[in-house]
């Protein structure tokens, strides 16, 4: 009797970013047949860097993407306020030996440009608005403004914050959280301490200067926001006013920067509920699409390549087989999307915790030694570390515990 070939898994991703292109080179990787639709005319991303802590580095190594000479290593973060007061110093080369894995400022063009290496281009369809998406008895349909459709046994969702798929799946939508970046990239003639990146805290808002690789800095302005927000018509005017006297480095951007360079901010930090998904069903998320947070301890790149690791696990044996119910696929994703959510939970929490406070509750702070605030950095970041997510995920998949 002839036995019947068990086929890879057809996948459709939406979306082009970080996420999209990191979770579909991971599911290539694993022999699956992967197509990736972004509505964009192409992959280049905007805005400024993120930066890869160990646990977004690990999975990069997985990924075999070379980050070598990308972006800034970092050494050390300096936390100050306002008023020139230290507060601690993290001594980042202490946690890169503790936890494994680099520590980079990269820009997000970078970044997305070391991920396409060696990405077959035809599995990238650009120009593809997605009119809706349709559940078959097979697994899911995209139809394209165009007329045109794909069809998959399974689709994810990494469009981003207002993701398409999110509304599909029936999470609910993200929530302001009454702050928002100005934010970008800026290059400057000289930077002093290129492995030191700078964080300052005020009464009214809070700042980031982070090197992100040659002349090249991260910066950005936080400041209270609400849907009724005018945008004032020079905003560098009202970004100088409240910044100007933070520190020399600070009045040193604050002078090179324009109104131009302020033109796509400000972006309005968001938090999604993480979803709890149906029992059912041919439909997942990754990246911002299903865990939106605010900037605050630059975890968005790394918890979407965390997602990369746990879903392409979770499907590392699943193949399609002749009059298969999806079945086993349905169980898989609602796994992944339970491991996830127990982690993302506490992360999406914690990065909600506004940093402005007045000089006189940040006062105390400053007796906290940068031996501890190192410790209490690398505890955080050892609680969602990769080796520890990935411990997990191999004890549940040893057990069996997915295909129940």
């Amino acid at each position: 009797m002839k036995t019947a070939v068990r086929q890879p898994l057809r996948i459709l991703v939406l979306g082009a970013g970080v996420a999209g292109i990191s979770i579909a080179r991971g599911l290539l990787r694993d022999g699956h047949d992967v197509a990736v639709f972004e509505r964009r005319p192409d992959t280049r991303p905007g805005g400024g860097a993120v930066t890869i802590w160990p646990n977004g580095s690990t999975v990069l190594e997985q990924l075999r993407v070379d980050m070598d000479g990308a972006g800034q290593l970092l050494s050390t973060v300096r936390i100050a306020t306002s008023t020139g007061r230290e507060l601690v110093n993290i001594d980042v080369t202490a946690i890169v030996d503790r936890l494994g894995g680099a520590v980079r400022m990269v820009p997000r063009r970078v970044l997305l440009e070391r991920l396409m290496e060696g990405f077959p281009a035809d599995r990238i369809r650009c120009n593809s608005r997605v009119a809706r998406a349709v559940g078959t008895r097979d697994g899911v349909r995209l139809e394209f403004g165009d007329g045109s459709y794909a069809e998959g046994d399974l689709l994810i969702g990494a469009d981003g914050l207002h993701s398409m798929v999110r509304d599909i799946a029936g999470a609910k939508p993200a929530k302001p959280t009454g702050w928002c970046s100005w934010q970008g990239l800026i290059t400057l003639p000289h930077i002093a301490d290129k492995g030191g990146a700078v964080q300052i805290v005020g009464e009214h808002g809070n700042l980031g200067l982070w090197p992100a690789g040659g002349s090249d800095l991260q910066w950005w302005f936080d400041l209270p926001w609400s849907p009724g927000f005018v945008r004032p018509e020079h905003p560098i005017d009202m970004i100088r006013s409240n910044f100007a006297g933070w520190s020399d480095l600070v009045d040193q951007v604050l002078a090179a920067l324009t109104d131009d360079d302020l033109g796509p901010s400000p972006f309005p930090h968001f938090r999604h509920p993480i979803p709890r998904s149906p029992r059912r069903g041919s439909v997942t998320l990754v990246g911002d699409a299903a865990h939106t947070m605010p900037p605050i301890l630059a975890q968005g790149t790394n918890q979407a390549l965390l997602d990369t690791m746990v879903l392409c696990k979770a499907l590392s044996d699943l193949r399609k087989e002749p009059n298969d119910s999806n079945g086993d696929l349905s169980s898989a994703l609602r796994w992944y999307e339970k491991t996830r959510r127990r982690r993302l939970t506490a992360v999406s929490w914690v990065t909600s915790r506004q940093m402005s406070q007045s000089e006189s509750v940040l006062k105390p702070a400053a007796m906290i030694s940068d031996s501890f605030g190192t410790w209490a950095m690398m505890t955080f970041l050892r609680s969602i570390s990769h080796r520890r997510i990935s411990a997990e995920v191999d004890r549940d998949l040893s057990s069996g515990f997915v295909r129940r």
